[in-house]
């Protein structure tokens, strides 16, 4: 007996198969649910960070356009002219430190050569150093302190300025300001590396006049942030500043060269 349509195994013709998926339902079921590997996370979260990070520069910086906005053009100037006169010494000291190289190069007595420049290496750490006197052009900056108002820490960023300006030795009523020097605030006055200064506060600088002036004199800078503070400040330029405070030679106690 011949077998019906649903007893041969055969699908009947008319029989509905299983709906065919289209290309969006394929991406769909592609996409959702996610599947989401270790690597996929991590790549992830660095993204993140990477993000955040320069999302606080873009903060950052706005801030400081915001405050370049509002300075005056001739504060702008003398900013940008500032730039121009450090990377001019650093241009400065790099063309020095590769004629020094050319010359111990080329000397056909390299050991005097060497000597030579020994001693005037010798001279220049003395005067970073503070154990020799030292004079050239630079800026007197005298501060008068009537009310009592001028701490530690403004003396210490006229310090701090200076130095970034390219001051080459700098004193302080007759204390010689070093690569360790500190100050801290003390009854009616300050105290430079334990020496007790007063009001008014005078600083003979060294180095180039043109930089050290203008350093000083910056929007938000030394000058301005003193007479915030009702003191007065007078800063001039000199063809000849003497620095003669000396401090004593002093040996390291754990410290030793580790030439041989």
């Amino acid at each position: 007996m011949p077998r019906g349509p649903q007893e041969s195994g055969t699908p009947a013709a008319d029989e509905p198969g299983e709906p065919e998926l289209t290309g969006r339902r394929r991406l769909v079921n592609g996409l959702w649910p996610p599947r989401v590997t270790r690597a996929q996370l991590i790549v992830a979260l660095l993204l993140f960070g990477l993000g955040f990070g320069l999302a606080v520069q873009v903060a950052s910086t706005s801030d400081t356009d915001s405050a370049l906005r509002g300075a005056r053009q001739e504060d702008l100037v003398r900013i940008l002219d500032e730039l121009d006169d450090r990377t001019e010494r650093l241009e400065d000291e790099k063309q020095g430190l590769e004629k020094q190289r050319e010359e111990l190069e080329n000397s056909s007595d390299q050991a005097e050569e060497a000597r030579r420049q020994t001693i005037e290496k010798e001279r220049q750490l003395g005067v970073l150093a503070g154990t020799v006197a030292a004079q050239g052009p630079g800026i007197e900056m005298t501060i008068e302190d009537t009310k009592g108002t001028v701490e530690s820490d403004m003396l210490l960023d006229a310090v701090q300025e200076l130095r970034a300006a390219g001051a080459e030795a700098i004193q302080v009523n007759g204390v010689r300001v070093v690569a360790g020097t500190y100050l801290s605030d003390v009854d009616g006055g300050v105290s430079v590396d334990g020496n007790k200064i007063k009001s008014p506060y005078r600083f003979k600088v060294i180095g180039k006049p043109q930089d050290l002036e203008p350093a000083l004199n910056i929007p938000g800078g030394v000058v301005q942030t003193l007479e915030k503070e009702q003191a007065t400040v007078t800063v001039e330029r000199s063809d000849k500043i003497v620095v003669d405070a000396l401090r004593a030679p002093k040996r390291p106690d754990y410290a030793r060269s580790s030439s041989r």
